[in-house]
């Protein structure tokens, strides 16, 4: 993230250069001087804005956000998520638990999805949930988890939401021809520009903020954008932007030298032209799928600040997880250990929120469930695994903060039985790409400020030492000292099976 603030002047410049009118949104409603002070009296207000599949490095292109909450609040350099894969991040960041304790480990039913995390009873205790007791107007505006709304109908409401307005028909992708569940009523948006997805979250979150603000109430916005994940439509004003913009090639982009790395990924072969070519396009609708959110977020700080509400708000700003494109010779896609794939974005606003301020330490996706809970003024239940960022929102460095962030892949049996391989989850599949087989085995992990630490489930290990090699090229597990490689095994299993309290335990250094 340090260079992505080094291009953050170029980046200003090639956007306002290029990009079209903002996204139009409703106007809000007249709130009454009173109420707007009372609301300001009460509890900050939170805006959780998540992205899909959105690496690091594509914050460059989002000038907007850079300077209206990285150089305005904080940024988290070393913010991770533990399992890179849409479903289980989500559940990550609901619950503020690993993987292995919310048991979505995949997009899919039997391994995953909404009907795993519906049917195992995690919806009655959620952020939501915990926000709206504490008397938060709290609104999910677009993705929720994959395969919602399952056989629970399309007018089904999870606990918690004061209001709702996600996708149940159509390809909510796409950007257009989906059908929303608006508060158990359907709503069909089509294909003219006005039905383009991002702008109708962007629109639904502005009425929704000034409402609460005119009622008086705190509110917790959930507004979960579909941009960039494949197929990446952009908005129409945004179609002819960056038609020059090359896929970055860092020293892992097409790897020559594999022969360290799994076996499941040494068998890929060097991309070839025709790929890089598909991998650059992809690119680009990628970035320009992102303008119609920097412009969203530009939008709701302009809101805020006319509701009188800006410095009583946490603005939040990540996404689920990253993407890789051609590093180590992989094809477009997620779920690996590598850099690309963990590492995300957080930017975050906020009151007393130091502006320009830089936060080196781990932090991870099940953090945010108790961040927000700790911002509303409760506690958050005792089965949490996270810790919350609040000390660092307020300027502090809390002693004994994590060491270690623990990475995962697929359901804890099948990685601590040897030889047990995954079944590659067909919903990665880029189009037109080969079979990712780095997909195919299952690992638990460690990431600390040093090391990239992985044990797969057939019984191979990888570890990088980041400090000498950030981009993760050399594998340097074969010829580690035994006794450095013994301490990482035994931190990892102590954190593998690791519940709440036992799990910030495990996150220290033996």
């Amino acid at each position: 993230m340090q260079a992505i603030r080094k291009l953050f002047l170029l980046a200003c410049a090639v956007c306002l250069a290029g990009c079209g009118a903002p996204a139009t949104t409703s106007p809000a409603p007249t709130v009454p001087h009173e109420a707007a002070t009372s609301a300001a009296n009460a509890s900050p207000n939170i805006l959780y804005i998540l992205t899909d599949d959105m690496a690091a490095s594509d914050l460059q292109y989002m000038p907007k956000t850079l300077e209206l909450l990285g150089a305005q609040g904080i940024t988290f350099d070393n913010f991770f998520v533990s399992m890179a894969l849409c479903c289980p991040s989500r559940a990550c960041m609901l619950r503020g638990q690993y993987p292995h304790n919310t048991q979505i480990v995949g997009n899919n039913p039997p391994d995953g999805g909404f009907e795993k995390f519906n049917q195992l009873g995690l919806e009655e205790s959620t952020l939501a949930v915990w926000l709206q007791e504490a008397g938060y107007n709290t609104a999910l505006i677009g993705k929720y988890l994959n395969g919602y709304p399952g056989n629970m109908g399309k007018k089904y409401i999870p606990p918690g939401w004061t209001e709702w307005y996600s996708s149940v028909e159509g390809s909510a992708y796409d950007q257009y021809n989906y059908t929303l569940n608006e508060n158990g009523t359907l709503v069909a948006y089509g294909d003219a520009p006005e039905d383009y997805g991002t702008d109708v979250y962007a629109a639904k979150t502005t009425d929704f903020m000034a409402r609460s603000v005119a009622e008086g109430k705190p509110f917790f916005a959930y507004v979960s954008v579909y941009a960039p994940h494949s197929p990446a439509t952009p908005a129409p004003r945004h179609e002819n932007l960056f038609a020059d913009l090359t896929l970055p090639r860092p020293p892992s982009f097409n790897e020559e030298e594999i022969g360290d790395k799994p076996q499941a990924l040494r068998g890929n072969p060097l991309l070839r032209q025709r790929g890089i070519r598909n991998l650059e396009q992809a690119y680009r609708k990628r970035i320009q799928s992102l303008q119609a959110v920097d412009e969203m977020i530009a939008n709701f700080v302009t809101q805020l600040e006319t509701l009188g509400q800006l410095d009583n708000t946490y603005i939040v700003f990540t996404a689920d997880n990253g993407y890789h494109l051609g590093e180590h010779r992989l094809p477009q896609g997620k779920n690996t250990p590598y850099e690309e794939d963990i590492r995300v974005p957080l930017l975050v606003r906020g009151p007393n929120v130091e502006a320009g301020a830089v936060v080196e330490a781990l932090a991870g996706n099940i953090d945010l469930a108790p961040t927000f809970a700790e911002l509303a003024g409760i506690s958050a239940p005792a089965f949490v695994d996270g810790r919350s960022l609040v000390p660092f929102l307020r300027g502090e460095t809390p002693s004994n903060w994590r060491e270690a962030f623990l990475l995962e892949r697929g359901s804890q049996s099948a990685q601590t039985s040897r030889n047990i391989p995954a079944t590659p989850d067909p919903a990665l599949e880029a189009p037109d790409s080969p079979l990712d087989r780095a997909r195919a085995v299952n690992y638990a992990g460690l990431r600390t400020a040093e090391y990239t630490y992985v044990e797969y489930a057939n019984g191979e290990i990888e570890l990088y030492d980041l400090r000498a090699d950030p981009y993760q090229l050399q594998n340097i597990a074969g010829a580690a000292d035994p006794s450095l490689l013994a301490v990482l095994h035994e931190w990892l299993e102590s954190l593998r099976q690791c519940q709440a309290d036992s799990c910030r335990e495990a996150e220290m250094q033996p």
